[in-house]
């Protein structure tokens, strides 16, 4: 078996692992889904943004794994809200307000956590070494590694196995991390 293929069957291990054990404990997936903005459509009346569901993943830190064993680098997060009236009390809090509306409307419901702006990642060696220090994934010493935020060397930083495992026990039991 070449490193090329062990690289990255010990990484899908780890990614199968992590689903199996989230599953096993309980512990429920948000909602994945891809931000749509506000289109015109025929004459001038505008079709409002929505989210389209992509599927369903837990955010573990820095990454997002999906139900199917997946990573993807974590983008932004909501909740389904209703838009209410505009408040005006800052352009940023207007725009957080129409971001959990366009969650309401793609069928999320009201409270519910949507993750949006994700990007998916890739397992393959050639991918990995390619990234650069903004991708919160890349190789280093013979196996995938995990930033911690980005721009951080991959040197010391932890194997995505050693990093999922210790995620995964905090989602099961977030008591671990009060300490």
């Amino acid at each position: 078996m070449s490193e090329h293929s062990g690289i990255e069957d010990r990484a899908t291990r780890a990614c199968t692992d992590a689903v199996a054990a989230l599953q096993r404990a309980g512990v429920p997936p948000e909602a994945l889904a891809e931000y749509v903005p506000e289109a015109r459509r025929l004459l001038v009346f505008p079709k409002p943004a929505t989210m389209r569901p992509i599927g369903e993943a837990w955010r573990l830190g820095s990454l997002l794994l999906d139900t199917e064993g997946g990573l993807w680098a974590a983008g932004r997060a909501t909740r389904a809200a209703e838009r209410g009236r505009a408040g005006y009390q800052s352009l940023s809090r207007e725009e957080r307000r129409d971001i959990a509306a366009a969650a309401l409307r793609g069928g999320y419901a009201a409270g519910s956590p949507v993750n949006f702006d994700a990007h998916p990642l890739s397992l393959d060696e050639g991918w990995l070494r390619a990234q650069g220090p903004d991708s919160p994934i890349g190789l280093a010493g013979g196996e995938v590694r995990v930033r911690w935020r980005a721009g951080a060397a991959l040197d010391g930083a932890p194997t995505l196995e050693q990093y999922l495992r210790d995620r995964v026990a905090l989602l099961v039991d977030p008591t671990l991390g009060a300490g």
